[in-house]
């Protein structure tokens, strides 16, 4: 029997575990991308920027430790790299006009995030990838097409010295194209992210419910670099993810291993606009709604990142099914892109991985490689995105919201008052089970939806709970009220009938 041949498309860090996940079990495994290697530094991420630092929390922890004999190793490797973040750093003004720093943590028993570099994390997968002789590993490779009934796909080569072994040129009557090679596939995985060719080719064999929205809402990168002076290489906490929110907007901070703090300014488009034409006055701006920013980095920087760093859209996206009868699968952003705010996208992408192969595992295949259907295989596709996507419209809704929680709940006295008492119920009275909704998002493994249900139902106990406090001494008053009354007018009637 020969070995089944996975074919993954995309070595971002979610692609590059599905792949470890493969090769673990002694497929014949091959990974296409787009880009040039990840883990050289000149290689442009998709998002054109050069820094970018991911939250990873215990989902996507979970779902490194679980993707084999080898797995345990590689995230020991990853977390040494991280720096643990034990809460928010809310920044501001008091009435005075002296700057604020206010810490929350994120979680009562002291779980903390781990500020992740984007590019090492890669690093270190793709690097724990190349120790299987059954992964090979195509870079400059972009897909082109796939026809997912007979197991084939087609990749146009950017870089003509990688090496394949069937490649042919093809040329259109206008222009000739680069090489193209032709491969075929038992089973493909799509982790090519938000603009996912996978699922553009999936969607012309499947019927797939698709949504696309754009928030109202660009980025801009910003760093603060290295502290070089005092006893500390961080300017600021390293413990923390640092938010300066301003209602409709806000800045925030994370820490880096090497002393820097990947900064993003996140904004509605028309504030983009205005600054635009003054840019200027960019730390002016700073000053006004992110107070002591311009402590940390320099007027001249700010405007220099500000004019150097595109301007980015946050998208959303939510699709249903996910798979094509045996042969094919999206992951990750690909099926469920969000906006950042929770810090889970990566984590929810790298815990499809973990759902899907728990699944896949459990429907084991007894076809021979090659064959034209697995029906076991397509009823384990089936029933992950069965499974799946309720859970992924479940993050990419609360992603969403966790928004207005970061750049204007944080310093509101009803949102303290909330998670202080879910705390307090979590520690004096564990038998209830009661945690925030961030704790069960960022420290569990619950699935979305289910976490959603449940601080639902957390939210209606605490909201009947005080609407009782509140309203129950009104409420015993009116009737101590009521039945001095009635006891005063029996008294009445009884001394009239007497006369």
């Amino acid at each position: 029997m020969s070995q089944l041949k996975t074919v993954v498309v995309g070595a971002g860090p979610v692609g590059a575990l599905a792949a470890l996940y493969a090769a673990q079990r002694g497929q014949t495994v091959e990974v296409y991308e787009l880009r040039a290697d990840l883990r050289d530094e000149s290689t442009i991420p998709l998002n054109f920027t050069k820094s970018i630092n991911l939250t990873l929390s215990e989902r996507g922890t979970n779902a490194i430790h679980h993707s084999g004999k080898r797995g345990g190793g590689i995230l020991k490797t990853i977390v040494k790299e991280t720096v643990p973040m034990d809460g928010r750093m809310i920044h501001g003004k008091d009435l005075t006009g002296e700057l604020t720093n206010k810490a929350q943590a994120y979680d009562v028993n002291g779980r903390a995030l781990l500020a992740a570099d984007r590019g090492e994390l890669n690093k270190i997968l793709l690097d724990g990838l190349e120790q299987f002789p059954n992964v090979k590993l195509f870079f400059n490779h972009k897909l082109t097409g796939a026809d997912f009934k007979n197991k084939k796909a087609w990749f146009e080569i950017q870089d003509t010295n990688q090496p394949d072994a069937k490649i042919r040129q093809k040329q259109s009557p206008q222009q000739a194209r680069n090489q193209e090679v032709e491969i075929h596939f038992d089973f493909m995985i799509g982790a090519d992210g938000a603009h996912s060719a996978t699922r553009y080719h999936l969607m012309k064999y499947v019927r797939m419910d698709y949504q696309q929205e754009y928030i109202d809402t660009l980025w801009c990168e910003f760093t603060i670099p290295p502290n070089t002076k005092g006893p500390s290489k961080w300017a600021i906490s390293p413990n923390h993810l640092h938010i300066w929110p301003a209602k409709d907007f806000m800045f925030i901070a994370i820490p880096s291993s090497d002393g820097s703090f990947t900064c993003t300014l996140f904004m509605p488009s028309a504030l983009f606009e205005s600054l635009d034409s003054k840019p200027n006055e960019v730390p002016k701006f700073f000053d006004r709604y992110f107070p002591g920013v311009t402590n940390v980095i320099q007027p001249d920087a700010l405007i220099n990142s500000y004019l150097t760093n595109p301007h980015l859209p946050l998208i959303s996206i939510r699709c249903r099914p996910y798979h094509f009868k045996d042969c094919a699968v999206i992951i990750g952003d690909a099926a469920h892109a969000m906006v950042p705010f929770y810090g889970q996208g990566m984590n929810a992408g790298l815990e499809d991985v973990n759902v899907l192969y728990r699944i896949l595992d459990a429907h084991p295949s007894t076809a021979v490689a090659g064959a034209t259907l697995d029906s076991t295989r397509a009823a384990a596709l089936d029933e992950y995105s069965t499974v799946r996507a309720p859970d992924a419209y479940s993050i990419n809704e609360l992603a969403l919201q966790n928004y207005i929680e970061m750049r204007a709940s944080v310093t509101s006295p009803v949102y303290k008052l909330r998670k202080w008492l879910e705390e307090t119920l979590s520690v004096y009275a564990p038998e209830l089970g009661w945690q925030t909704q961030y704790s069960r998002v960022s420290f569990g493994n619950e699935p979305y939806a289910q976490v959603i249900k449940k601080s639902k139902r957390q939210s209606d106990v605490l909201l009947m709970s005080l609407m009782g406090i509140i309203t129950g001494p009104v409420i015993i008053g009116a009737l101590a009220a009521l039945y001095r009354l009635r006891r005063g007018s029996t008294g009445f009637w009884f001394r009239l009938f007497e006369q």
